[in-house]
């Protein structure tokens, strides 16, 4: 496992549950307002983490911590990610997946093997749009293959998408509504320019919040949960 970092303790990232977040490193996206630069950007990577060190910390918080977030950069293209997993729940954390949905393989083998208690996938953006917001090659029929695995699944969900002004319009959001429809939970996360993988957008801005609460209104029909955060 190529881990760029850890997160000892998070009381936000996995609902309802206290946990550590475990940072991969390398990403299949180049996505301009990624907020973790350093995890995606080959030439910004620091020295990896050591894998074992990071199991003998998570041994230590048996009792303590009651789960583990795995997020990056994107942990489906690691090569030891499933076996990673099985020893973190073999220990008795749940786990957390976060994912871009790129691909669906992985998603389906830790779904058959019962590795994840939670999946949030980031829907980018309607299929039209997905390579010019991810800035790089995407097959689509796999995103919306993860879509349904995930949907299908009997674990809690959340499907979520970065909105930046210049990229999505609200027309886009509800086609994006109209992929996931039946989902859990959908999340507007509104675009922050604090840190971004693409220094231009640090001049960008989301939707205003009046725009994103109107949208938001429009989702509920095909979702049981929005919320703009």
């Amino acid at each position: 496992m190529k881990i760029g970092g850890l997160q000892k303790v998070s009381l936000i990232d996995y609902p309802g549950a206290i946990c550590a977040i475990v940072f991969t490193q390398g990403c299949n996206f180049k996505c301009g307002y990624c907020h973790n630069p350093e995890l995606v950007e080959p030439k910004l990577f620091s020295s990896c983490l050591d894998e074992k060190k990071i199991l003998s910390f998570l041994a230590q918080r048996v009792g303590k911590l009651d789960a583990v977030s795995i997020t990056g950069g994107e942990p489906t293209i690691q090569k030891d990610l499933i076996g990673f997993v099985k020893k973190i729940k073999k220990m008795g954390f749940a786990i957390k997946l976060d994912t871009n949905g790129s691909q669906p393989q992985v998603i389906k083998e830790l779904l058959q093997a019962r590795l994840l208690d939670f999946i949030a996938m980031d829907v980018k953006a309607p299929p039209g749009k997905y390579e010019s917001v991810t800035m790089a090659p995407v097959n689509t029929l796999a995103i919306q293959e993860s879509i349904g695995l995930i949907l299908k699944s009997k674990i809690p969900h959340e499907f979520r998408t970065t909105v930046v002004e210049s990229q999505l319009n609200g027309d886009d959001i509800i086609e994006i509504s109209k992929m996931i429809s039946g989902a859990r939970s959908y999340v507007l996360q509104k675009f922050i320019p604090t840190k971004a993988l693409n220094k231009k957008y640090l001049k960008e801005k989301s939707l205003s919040d009046d725009e994103l609460e109107k949208i938001k209104k429009q989702l509920g029909k095909n979702i049981s949960s929005v919320t703009v955060r």
